[in-house]
């Protein structure tokens, strides 16, 4: 049985103090719903003290994004290292925003989700389509592209610690989604790319999250398809009683 996760992407919003506000409301809202695992991936200044404030509750933290080198001179960024130190399990690479707007490659990609895993990191792989290849028929392939381009390198065993979640980059913060059949497909393309590179048993056991505006309204009829695995949430895990009703709907 694949493992349903829900995370919340956070972006760059909320501030220690806020998290710290945050995570108390949020953690009773959801005890007990194990039905799915419930992640919240936090600007790297509120880590700390998500972990604190998630202690005891079934909230996991991870981080939004990682560097591939150990350490050295890169101002700025972040290593795995660091990350696992103050408590971070999780860890977002190749989101579409940081492709779009900070250069990001399927080769930092997959240089970024080798080092994360490396480091005992889970890691949330973002991968998708932008409005241009969508229109043009080419989505298949380019998701097949990423899949393959962005875990090269990625061993069996690593593999166990990734999740995917597809995100049609035109439905990214726009209000836009895919319906539910078309984020099923394309999370099925996927899947069958992962069978072909790693067996059907690594397919069927591999999460994929849809990752494009899915919200309160819409997360029950996704989930309920077959290849999707979970969501990776945006606007709507900033609201406690919003992304409380998406684990609901996972549950």
């Amino acid at each position: 049985m694949r493992r349903t996760v829900i995370a919340g992407n956070w972006k760059m919003n909320m501030t220690p103090s806020q998290t710290k506000a945050f995570i108390t409301e949020l953690a009773p809202m959801v005890a007990g719903k194990d039905k799915c695992d419930i992640v919240l991936c936090v600007p790297f200044v509120d880590i700390a003290t998500a972990v604190e404030a998630a202690k005891g509750s079934n909230i996991h933290i991870g981080a939004e994004n990682v560097h591939f080198a150990e350490s050295g001179a890169y101002t700025g960024e972040i290593s795995a290292k660091m990350l696992c130190e103050i408590g971070a399990e999780y860890v977002i690479v190749g989101h579409s925003e940081r492709r779009t707007y900070f250069g990001e490659t399927d080769e930092t990609v997959n240089l970024r989700t080798k080092a994360a895993l490396a480091a005992g990191l889970k890691v949330i792989l973002c991968l998708g389509e932008v409005k241009e290849q969508r229109l043009a028929g080419i989505t298949d392939e380019i998701v097949s592209m990423q899949t393959k381009l962005d875990l090269a390198g990625v061993s069996a065993e690593e593999l166990k610690n990734v999740i995917i979640a597809y995100e049609p980059v035109w439905a990214i913060g726009t209000g836009l989604t895919a319906t539910p059949e078309q984020a099923d497909e394309t999370c099925g393309v996927i899947r069958k790319t992962i069978a072909a590179l790693y067996g059907e048993a690594a397919a069927e056991q591999i999460t994929i999250q849809y990752g494009g505006s899915m919200n309160d309204g819409n997360a029950k009829e996704l989930l309920a398809k077959t290849h999707v695995d979970g969501g990776l949430i945006g606007g709507a895990s900033l609201k406690t009683d919003k992304f409380t009703a998406i684990v609901n709907a996972a549950n």
